[in-house]
């Protein structure tokens, strides 16, 4: 570990937070000498403090103990690039038009890349005043369900979450050329044609 490198970047996530050295001693217990040391290089927090640490910068533990926080590349915005994410520990469902690092539960997760669409669920679109009202033919079981449906087209994510038992259907605004991505928790993420819409 660079005790140097770790140390400023400490003294910099402490002055954005508007935190005193001894407000992060108080907070981890410890005396505000030992902040002080850091922040100079001329140590590194203890092996048992760095959760706590990372709980107060709100900042991934293996960064920090790198001593450099890689920011993500700017979003260009391109919907066409759309990126879904789905925690293994609690379900989280995120999403982001970029590449980027996307943490849950504290672990990375991966993006979800479209499966094979000949297991996919047989869908029927009606148009019904504004809107298209999709019915997917799933048994929304609690072991195997629709977990999330998106409509994605030009600047907008029209988004549902489904639960087991629950009807799988949804409504979207008729707006034609769009793609519809659906998440089953048995089959991953399938990706339905333009033709549809």
């Amino acid at each position: 570990m660079d005790c140097v490198k770790i140390g400023k970047l400490i003294a910099k996530l402490r002055k954005e937070k508007k935190l005193t050295q001894k407000n992060i001693a108080d907070a981890l217990g410890i005396q505000n000498k030992t902040v002080s040391k850091w922040e100079c290089g001329l140590g590194c927090p203890d092996l048992s403090l760095w959760p706590e640490l990372s709980a107060i910068f709100d900042i991934d533990i293996k960064q920090m103990m790198e001593g450099e926080i890689t920011p993500n590349k700017p979003d260009g915005g391109n919907i066409d690039k759309i990126r879904f994410y789905v925690c293994p520990s609690c379900g989280n469902i995120l999403f982001s038009t970029g590449s980027a690092s996307i943490f849950c539960c504290g672990r990375k997760l991966e993006r979800i890349l479209p499966t094979d669409t000949n297991n996919a669920p047989k869908i029927t679109v009606e148009e019904i005043e504004t809107d298209y009202f999709v019915t997917f033919d799933h048994p929304m079981t609690k072991e195997h369900y629709i977990s999330f449906v998106a409509y994605v087209k030009s600047d907008k994510v029209f988004f549902y979450r489904l639960y087991p038992e629950q009807s799988p259907t949804c409504r979207f605004p008729i707006i034609t050329g769009g793609k519809l991505y659906v998440y089953c928790i048995k089959h991953g993420l399938l990706v339905y044609s333009n033709n549809l819409f």
